[in-house]
């Protein structure tokens, strides 16, 4: 289905994209009107903190609730700046109404889980809220998507998805792999729908935000969602993701923000040559199949299966090497033929079994 989106309208700096900032969590009065009076310096118009944090495991800091809701009603009333928070319950979505609260968010748990992500959405029904959701855990672009209508299904027009990386058990040099080809595709299918960029979950590391803000800004989102806390060492919760207000503004000074519209004679004859070669890329693989289905005729006649794994090896390694010296990616080259080689035994399979 398509979405019906209208146009979310939140303030912005003209010349820096929209950016959402705040500490991870609201952990007291004190800290939170700290670093909403620095952001608010810097000229950050939306405020954002968390109100409630179940964490990974029980024990850990899981935030102020409903107590610290005043604490984002007075950064609104002293600062200009509109406030937002997570949302994981119906509870928290009324609790957040009634103080007011400019924006809400949907955390990745909560997207994962159509169950969760139906109830929100009846308790949204009839309201006027711009709601962002993020990413699911896993990378399942349908659950996302599924998430986004649920919210949509309800009435909730001003809407936004957040890309914040996906979870994956191996140790790696991000917290959240970034994926970048599942925000892509959804920007494609539903390409009204504003998607911003959360570089403190993707990252897990300070020292990676600015790349990751620079990266999603190549790649055309709408903006960012980053964890800025006056203190971020002495944060009660994912305090290696999270900078200062000055240092969020140098990373910000430094973005290069292209533009998507602009339309040069000199890409558009680039473009046209990537076409060109497309073309030639797809004819090729057709002879390569009707060549894969010759010898499944022959496996068939000779009655041998049509998987031979020694010869796909033998493919996965040959290639995988030629694309290393051609300067590309020796992982990039045997995920591509291993597609290839997936549509070749499909086509086979077709050939023994007629």
């Amino acid at each position: 289905m398509e979405l019906e989106l209208e146009p979310l309208r939140l303030p912005s700096d003209n010349q820096r994209p929209f950016v959402i900032a705040g500490p991870c969590s609201a952990e007291t009065e004190e800290q939170v009107m700290t670093t909403a009076q620095q952001l608010a310096m810097k000229g950050c118009h939306n405020f954002r903190a968390g109100v409630w944090k179940p964490r990974t495991k029980p024990g850990g800091f899981e935030g102020n609730g409903e107590k610290a809701l005043p604490w984002l009603q007075r950064v609104k009333k002293e600062t200009g700046m509109l406030v937002s928070t997570e949302v994981a319950t119906p509870e928290h979505v009324e609790l957040a109404l009634k103080y007011d609260i400019d924006i809400l968010w949907v955390g990745a748990r909560t997207s994962a889980n159509p169950f969760a992500m139906q109830a929100l959405a009846d308790s949204l029904q009839g309201v006027d809220v711009p709601v962002f959701v993020k990413n699911p855990v896993n990378p399942d672009l349908e659950l996302w998507i599924g998430a986004l209508e649920r919210i949509n299904q309800a009435g909730v027009k001003r809407l936004g998805a957040i890309h914040r990386g996906f979870s994956s058990y191996d140790k790696k040099i991000y917290r959240n792999m970034p994926m970048w080809q599942i925000p892509i595709e959804l920007k494609r299918r539903i390409p009204s729908l504003p998607i911003i960029c959360d570089p403190s979950h993707i990252g897990g590391r300070r020292e990676l935000i600015a790349p990751l803000c620079q990266q999603a800004m190549d790649l055309g989102f709408e903006g960012l969602i980053v964890e800025s806390h006056c203190s971020p060492d002495e944060a009660w919760s994912d305090a290696k993701q999270q900078v200062t207000p000055d240092v969020l503004d140098y990373i910000l000074s430094l973005l290069v923000i292209r533009d998507e519209k602009t339309t040069v004679e000199g890409i558009q004859t680039l473009r046209k040559q990537i076409d060109e070669l497309d073309n030639e890329l797809m004819n090729l693989l057709a002879k390569r199949m009707r060549v894969c289905r010759e010898i499944g005729q022959y496996k068939k006649e000779h009655n041998m299966t049509v998987l031979q794994t020694n010869r796909y090896n033998e493919i996965l390694e040959k290639r995988g090497a030629q694309g290393a010296l051609c300067g590309l990616s020796a992982k990039s080259v045997a995920s591509i033929f291993e597609e290839i080689h997936e549509e070749s035994v499909r086509q086979q399979l077709e050939i023994i079994n007629q």
